[in-house]
């Protein structure tokens, strides 16, 4: 049973005064708050990735709050911080994502919907925005923008393909007719300045430096040209506050901002990871799709940007993915195979072979199903002691901190006796194609990465403008290691192409995108809107 979150503010230490209150189980931390902690010594932090994901679901999130449940279980002061879900996979393909069975969030259906409004002020401030540089235009176009050159785009928090490609401008005399496109908000550049800022001030600064438009003569054009900023900084004043809610098992658990991790950096904010540092002896958080993807991005972007220093990593698998990736059909997965098990396990040792090269120590953590074999359990046992690796059975689904007690000991040992050595993969001063191929080669193990003329143009361009030395934020499938949705396992030796190269010059990152990845999905067939009608 839930309870009220003055209570949950309580065992989390954190002083009702500063608890902005929405609703009974619903609240928002104020940011003074830091002051009061600022002398207090931060927790350790734990980041929760996984395997290369399938359609069984490795279950990351459910592993993540069924950790923070057996922490609280023997005795260890843990928080959890985690990304508010985004309504375009919550109504499509996905559904809610707020954990499952005994490891789940409360209460769910604010979390996943319209929770506090953070999605809505974001949406709200990225049309805003497009909407003052069209006016602009229209009222003289005082900036010389080139309509066709403005390079900031509306957004929706939804999956809606018919949004990937748009007219607009249209009817109007005075306006350009042009190509325009939207984004969906978790993937947009102002949900990464939001994560990825350490304060309002910083938040302000980072929104002041986005590129919105070039001239007509080819020179850059800012948000802070267009003097919005204090309207922008109203709307998300309230947004940049993080969420408290609770688990199942009434633990304290932080949840703010929701970057996708394909498209986006895949981590949730800094904000609510450095308050959780200060309110934890040990931080539990997670970063979107396998290890790749989001826990890179962890790694090479979100850290250092906020300083922080992760002191642990755990990797969710499950056999039924691992026999996936090995080969089997999806109709089949509940059958024992060892052989196809034997065969998947090579996306398993990447992804951990890969977490190595940050210098972190990691713990593998078997999302248990009722359907894996004795045979299959003490195969990928075997491997994993063999290999060097500690490996955790979690049944924290069907029996929440109780069936998760094992990898918190096991996790809070590798803690206690195992040493962080934390590093970016990249130099920050490497050239941007350089970094680009480093990640392609090292973390998706590509043989050759091969560039667009128009992504090399692009490079070209950012560098001369100032930008060589920021991170790079891939978006790729996150289906595969490769760049091909449809290649399962360990595809060593791929070459990733490289289509085009995007400027976040807010975020302080450049996106490069590979393959066909979209930065608006759409809906399946069958969407998880319509299988609500059954509920």
């Amino acid at each position: 049973m839930m309870q009220t979150i003055d209570k949950i503010a309580k065992k989390a230490n954190i002083d009702e005064r500063y608890i902005d209150f929405y609703g009974k189980y619903k609240a928002k931390v104020d940011l003074s708050i830091f002051d009061e902690l600022k002398n207090k010594k931060d927790g350790k932090l734990v980041l929760v990735t996984a395997i290369t994901p399938t359609k069984t679901g490795e279950g990351k999130t459910t592993m993540s709050i069924a950790l923070t449940e057996g922490f609280a279980k023997i005795g260890v002061n843990a928080m959890l911080a985690l990304r508010e879900p985004s309504m375009g996979p919550v109504f499509g393909l996905k559904g809610g994502a707020t954990g499952g069975g005994l490891a789940s969030i409360e209460p769910k259906d604010d979390i996943n919907l319209h929770f506090t409004g953070d999605m809505h002020a974001l949406t709200s401030s990225i049309n805003l925005i497009a909407a003052v540089i069209d006016n602009h235009i229209f009222q003289g176009n005082e900036l010389n923008i080139d309509p066709n050159k403005i390079v900031w785009t509306r957004a929706l928090d939804m999956n809606d393909r018919a949004l990937r490609s748009v007219t607009i401008m249209q009817d109007e005399k005075k306006g350009t007719p042009r190509h325009d496109s939207f984004v969906i908000t978790v993937a947009s550049e102002m949900m990464a300045i939001m994560c990825l800022a350490n304060d309002p001030e910083d938040f302000r600064k980072r929104v002041n430096n986005i590129i919105v438009a070039y001239t007509f003569d080819d020179k850059p054009v800012y948000l802070k040209q267009l003097r919005i900023s204090n309207a922008i900084m109203k709307l998300m004043r309230e947004a940049l506050k993080p969420n408290l809610v609770q688990t199942v098992e009434n633990n304290p658990v932080l949840v703010h901002g929701g970057p996708f991790a394909n498209i986006a950096h895949g981590c949730n904010s800094i904000i609510a990871l450095r308050l959780a540092l200060k309110l934890g002896d040990i931080v539990v958080t997670e970063a979107g799709f396998g290890a790749d993807l989001g826990a890179e991005k962890f790694f090479d972007i979100c850290c250092p940007t906020g300083g922080l220093k992760p002191d642990g990593v755990v990797v969710v698998a499950t056999i039924r993915a691992l026999k996936e990736h090995g080969g089997v059909a999806f109709e089949d997965l509940e059958k024992p195979n060892v052989e196809a098990l034997k065969a998947g396990i090579v996306n398993l040792q990447v992804h951990l072979e890969n977490i190595s090269k940050f210098g972190l120590p990691v713990v593998v953590a078997i999302n248990h199903f009722a359907s894996d074999s004795k045979e299959e359990i003490d195969e990928l046992t075997s491997w994993c002691k063999k290999n060097g690796y500690e490996v955790s059975f979690v049944d924290g689904f069907l029996k929440g901190g109780d069936g998760s007690t094992d990898l918190a000991h096991k996790v809070s040992e590798m803690l206690a006796k195992r040493g962080s050595n934390y590093h970016k993969l990249y130099d920050y001063n490497s050239p941007i194609k350089d970094k680009i191929e480093t990640i392609c080669k090292e973390i998706y193990r590509a043989k050759d990465v091969e560039f667009s003329e128009t992504a090399l143009s692009q490079i070209e361009r950012f560098s001369k403008l100032g930008y060589a030395n920021t991170a790079v934020c891939m978006a790729k499938t996150p289906l595969s290691l490769s760049d091909d949705p449809k290649v399962f396992g360990a595809p060593i030796g791929s070459t990733i192409h490289i289509r085009e190269v995007k400027l976040s010059s807010g975020a302080n990152f450049i996106v490069a995108l590979t393959g066909k990845v979209m930065t608006m999905p759409g809906l399946p067939k069958v969407p998880a809107a319509v299988k609500m009608e059954d509920e």
